[in-house]
């Protein structure tokens, strides 16, 4: 028994402290970790660019005015030059068109690099995505594209890095005006001036005063905008059964699917004359429009702590997607805007009538070095664990904020018992996954596992895994699974590029990928026999809820659902119970519209199992679950 009447406070302090120190090895070197992650006065990070003094040019205007194709021009000119873009559509584009000018020109992309020079030296002039541009290769003319994503909250830090580092004697910034302000800004803390020139749309565009209200008043040239795929399957088979044809366009499909539909919609030959699109026609892709539709003004987001949120889309987003109507150069030279339901039209009026929200602040994000340094004070501590350590401690600037790690750190959880050095973790965590995709997400599992066996993943392996040949998809389930099959070959290639000898088949994969692109093609190019397939097979409902029941369930879940909103949604929140798949699409459907959430999903689920216990395994043993033709994807061996 120890004593404690005759000791004071004093005394006890020491042990307290040691105790203290073993639990919380955190402050036995805070002071030390205070200055690892002291993210101010970013500016100093790139010494060569602040060796020379840079020009500083910003072109600022709405969609279609030109701003781009200035800046390009002066790209082509110069006798060295690199394009960093947010999107690999668009570095594919400059790279063709560089080349096409006669301009040696360069791909490089996270997945992939191009050398044009038959010595595969480099060329003078490249193309990129953003987070791929070099800081220390010199140039005459950058062109920055999207300036305004600086303030995205996962990818911002990628414009931070470009804008403050790179070494070219012109910089050229596209993108909106609510950028200017932020940019000078920046620009005024390494002393470099900024020139803005101002461009105005090149064709007029007007928001119509009547909304479509029925798809049987469609016209040639119309783009029906939606934001959840549910919309997109239900919107293509209603113009089906109208007898019309239209083009299917989202964020998901790869890339060559994108350019063939959009290259089948605008073609003036194809009977093909209306498109069914996502956001992801806001950028990227030049189309043939003369009126946008908005299907609906809601869109699930992600906010700055990593919460899911159901809002209004901004005054930007707004802009963006209705500037794709009535560009120049296509045969529409006026371009119309409305929306589905009449109710939604003032809301339009009024949120493409407001001035877009200022940008306030840049993105920055934490070094592979920093957070070595970090695990050097902090050894025992999880990756996922380092960078909450790290953002605590950090601090920044104004005019700058740490940029969303979610996905980093899901990455990291996903991969934490693999046995990795933590440089190598690094990299794995930063590779770009749909969390959303359990293959996909698996498959960066698997690749680790390889990885830390030092068993190189051949092609042949690789073929197993995918389970390789595949078949056309005869429903919708089965091209959803090859989309995620397309970006589990992506992840090899982006692999490929940072562990070459793990990963050593990238041009086979490639070969491959584009195959599986083309199975995806068709797949989609017959989008309604798969949704009617679906249909009928229950394994997609896109049938409308009555307005009786509707409006039943709106009042039992919306006071809920407004108080729980801002509750952060996991990925596989959005996940349906494992029931049947009719209810899934319905479930899907509802954490869409931000009617139900994480809690109140898990509780269905219960009660639904609990329902199927007392009614017995009959259904089961029925087969009346559906099932899709590709078999359940297991863990593969090691061989």
């Amino acid at each position: 028994d120890i004593c404690f009447s005759a000791a004071h406070v004093d005394d006890l302090f020491p042990f307290f402290l040691r105790h203290a120190k073993q639990i919380f090895p955190v402050l036995e070197c805070k002071d030390d970790l205070r200055k690892i992650s002291d993210l101010r006065i970013p500016p100093n990070w790139y010494p060569e660019a602040r060796a020379i003094q840079r020009k500083i040019i910003f072109h600022s205007g709405p969609t279609n005015s030109g701003k781009t194709y200035h800046a390009i021009q002066k790209y082509l000119s110069a006798k060295s030059g690199v394009y960093c873009g947010p999107l690999k559509l668009l570095a594919h584009e400059i790279f063709e068109k560089s080349n096409t000018a006669g301009v040696p020109c360069d791909l490089v992309t996270g997945e992939e690099r191009v050398t044009v020079a038959p010595d595969g030296k480099q060329a003078a002039h490249v193309a990129c995505t953003v987070e791929m541009c070099s800081v220390t290769t010199p140039y005459e003319v950058a062109v920055i594209d999207e300036i305004q994503m600086i303030r995205d909250p996962a990818r911002g830090w990628a414009w931070t890095r470009a804008l403050l580092g790179l070494c070219a004697e012109e910089v050229h910034l596209c993108g909106e005006s609510a950028a200017i302000d932020l940019v000078t800004e920046l620009m005024y803390t390494t002393g470099e001036e900024v020139e803005v020139r101002n461009y105005k749309r090149l064709t007029p565009i007007s928001v119509l005063d009547h909304a479509l209200e029925s798809l049987d008043n469609l016209r040639p040239g119309d783009c029906v905008v939606c934001f959840s795929k549910n919309d997109i399957y239900s919107v293509s088979r209603q113009i089906e059964i109208r007898g019309l044809e239209s083009a299917v366009i989202y964020g998901s499909l790869p890339p060559g699917t994108k350019l063939a539909q959009a290259k089948k919609f605008n073609d003036p030959n194809d009977p093909c004359k209306i498109l069914v699109a996502t956001d992801a026609i806001g950028m990227g892709l030049n189309l043939s429009i003369r009126r946008i539709i908005f299907y609906s003004l809601t869109k699930p987001s992600i906010n700055e702590k990593g919460e899911r949120e159901i809002e209004p889309i901004t005054t930007s987003q707004a802009l963006q997607i209705a500037g794709r109507a009535g560009r120049y150069s296509t045969q529409f030279k006026e371009g119309e805007v409305t929306t589905m339901n009449r109710e939604d039209l003032s809301l339009l009026k009024e949120i493409l009538n407001r001035p877009v929200d200022p940008v306030r602040e840049a993105g920055l994000h934490p070094t592979a070095e920093q957070i070595e340094m970090f695990a050097y004070h902090l050894p025992d501590t999880t990756l996922s664990n380092l960078i909450d350590i790290f953002v605590d401690f950090s601090q920044v600037d104004g005019q700058y904020f740490v940029c969303n790690m979610d996905d980093f750190k899901f990455s990291a959880e996903l991969i934490q018992h693999i046995p990795l050095s933590l440089r190598v973790r690094y990299v794995f965590c930063t590779a770009p996954i749909n969390k959303k995709q359990p293959f996909v997400c698996s498959s960066l599992l698997q690749f680790a596992r390889q990885y830390s066996r030092n068993e190189p993943l051949t092609f042949a392996w690789l073929r197993r895994y995918i389970k390789w040949p595949l078949l056309p998809p005869k429903n919708i389930k089965d091209l959803m699974d090859l989309e995620a099959v397309h970006d589990v070959l992506d992840l090899y290639l982006w692999l490929s590029y940072r562990f070459m000898d793990m990963f050593p088949d990238a041009s086979l994969v490639r070969h491959l990928q584009k195959e599986l692109d083309g199975i995806v093609q068709d797949g989609v190019h017959n989008i309604t026999k798969l949704i009617k397939i679906s249909e009928t097979h229950k394994l997609l409902n896109l049938e409308s809820l009555s307005a009786g029941s509707q409006s039943r369930l709106s009042e039992t879940l919306k006071s809920q659902a407004r108080r729980t909103r801002s509750t952060k949604r996991e990925s596989k929140a959005a996940e349906p119970p494992s029931c049947s798949a009719g209810d899934r699409s319905l479930a899907s459907r509802l954490v869409q519209q931000g009617l139900l959430t994480a809690d109140m999903l898990k509780q269905l689920e219960k009660e639904w199992l609990t329902q199927q216990t007392e009614h017995g395994k009959e259904r089961t043993e029925s087969g009346t679950y559906s099932k899709g033709t590709r078999r359940k994807k297991k863990e593969p061996d090691s061989d």
